[in-house]
């Protein structure tokens, strides 16, 4: 009995979970089935589908989502790496803390998008300039949420590995890691949805391929259903990217206090 209650708990609870997406699109479909608004300015959820499937099966789709895959994969695996790498040691080490804390603070203020310019201006717009806009959107938050965490060890950590000499290497590995990585794996996925979005912007501003840029094509061809496509993908993709770190997350939090 106890099991069939908490499948129906279940199943009310994911029923609810799609509540508000089913809603979105029947509030789209009688706003467009009413004529507020004229179809160049928005097109049906069904023409959307329709436009969605002809880029798919044309292939333009699976390139552009597969080129800002490319992308967000690279930049967030260089970015992320040398945030964390960073964090430890401004949080493990007074002296580099004060050295660089004063410009880390300072820079992580300014909008990933303002540096933009300047970055064109230095790599070109050729993928490079890509990577490296997504690394910098994924290093201050990677950054910030693993100073915080290793400034929240416990000072008896620190005492235990002085009593047994453990070199510098065995302490991050086998202390401060262990100790940090569930704050570390949160910083992780807001800076990977932080990356997510940037990328897209940039692509808006200045590529030859990628999902912001089939949308700014769009944009210029006036079609409105191409630029919904990229929309529904991008949020498609940061809600994926998100609910696979939220899970992961989770499952370490099981495995920690087993």
């Amino acid at each position: 009995m106890s099991k069939i209650l908490d499948f129906t708990d279940s199943v009310r609870v994911h029923s609810v979970y799609f509540l508000s997406p089913i809603l979105f699109l029947v509030i789209w479909a009688w706003v467009c089935r009413a004529g507020i608004f004229p179809e160049q300015i928005l097109v049906s959820p069904l023409g959307v589908y329709e436009t969605s499937r002809e880029l798919w099966a044309s292939g333009e789709l699976p390139a552009h989502l597969r080129d800002s895959l490319f992308r967000l994969g690279w930049g967030f695996a260089i970015g992320s790496l040398l945030g964390l790498l960073f964090g430890v040691l401004m949080g493990l080490f007074k002296s580099v803390d004060r050295f660089f804390a004063p410009s880390f603070n300072s820079i992580r203020q300014v909008p990933t998008i303002a540096f933009i310019p300047m970055l064109i201006m230095i790599f070109g717009v050729e993928e490079t300039f890509k990577i490296v806009v997504v690394a910098k959107a994924a290093f201050f938050p990677v950054t910030l949420a693993t100073y915080d965490a290793v400034k929240g060890i416990p000072n008896t950590y620190f005492e235990v590995a002085k009593v047994y000499q453990l070199p510098a290497w065995h302490l991050i590995s086998r202390i401060v890691l262990p100790a940090t990585t569930p704050p570390i794996l949160t910083g992780f996925r807001l800076a990977l949805g932080r990356s997510w979005m940037v990328l897209v912007a940039a692509e808006l501003i200045a590529s030859d391929s990628g999902i912001g840029q089939m949308m700014e094509m769009g944009r210029q061809m006036f079609r409105i259903d191409i630029v919904l496509v990229g929309v529904l993908v991008t949020g498609l993709i940061g809600f994926l990217l998100d609910r696979g770190l939220r899970y992961a997350e989770a499952q370490l939090g099981q495995w920690k206090y087993r």
